[in-house]
């Protein structure tokens, strides 16, 4: 049942440079969109101090719950469905990270996480994104370009998302941009904190 992305695998490792020391005093972590399940389990691993819940639609949870299963970890529960466009548990939590969502969401989607994002962040929370985002309109390399344009014809509602749409987003949810990251693959992480 387990699925397997070959990008998880690759990008991974330098995620996990740059959370892992955001992540350093935070007891718990919300992944947003969990996908196979193998960042999860990477990611739990290696933060043994922290108690990685992951989340998904209820189509993914059976490969995500395969790789948790099979990890064994004390602190990686099974993933919990959850659907973005939807208000969530409102128990408040202390971090999310969520790793190549927003350019498969819809905008409207994006607009519904964000506003539960602010909703369910503790105070001081963190807010980490990873993927490829756009800035001033403008792509970052020429395969982000021709990765969007195969993201539209897969589904028109997807794309890859203006850094400046998400900032403003963020900002309205009460969160404060701390840095924005250089990843590898023209790909990036944003970190906001919750005011």
């Amino acid at each position: 049942m387990k699925q397997y992305s070959e990008s998880c695998t690759q990008n991974q490792k330098s995620i996990l440079s740059i959370i892992q020391p955001l992540l350093a005093n935070v007891g718990s972590v919300l992944e947003i969109g969990s996908g196979t399940g193998q960042h999860a389990v990477y990611f739990a691993e290696h933060m043994p101090h922290l108690s990685w819940q992951a989340s998904d639609q209820s189509q993914y949870l059976p490969s995500i719950n395969a790789w948790i299963d099979a990890a064994n970890l004390d602190k990686l529960p099974i993933a919990i469905e959850l659907d973005v466009t939807q208000p969530w548990s409102g128990v408040k939590v202390e971090s999310i990270f969520s790793a190549n969502t927003v350019h498969i969401m819809s905008w409207e989607m994006v607009i519904d996480f964000f506003d539960e994002v602010g909703r369910n962040l503790d105070t001081g929370g963190l807010f980490i994104l990873y993927g490829p985002f756009n800035y001033k309109g403008q792509y970052t390399s020429q395969s982000n370009a021709n990765f969007d344009l195969w993201l539209k014809n897969r589904d028109p509602s997807s794309a890859i998302r203006d850094f400046e749409a998400l900032n403003q987003l963020a900002q309205k949810a009460g969160l404060s941009l701390v840095s924005d990251y250089t990843m590898p693959a023209n790909n990036r992480i944003l970190y906001w904190v919750k005011q």
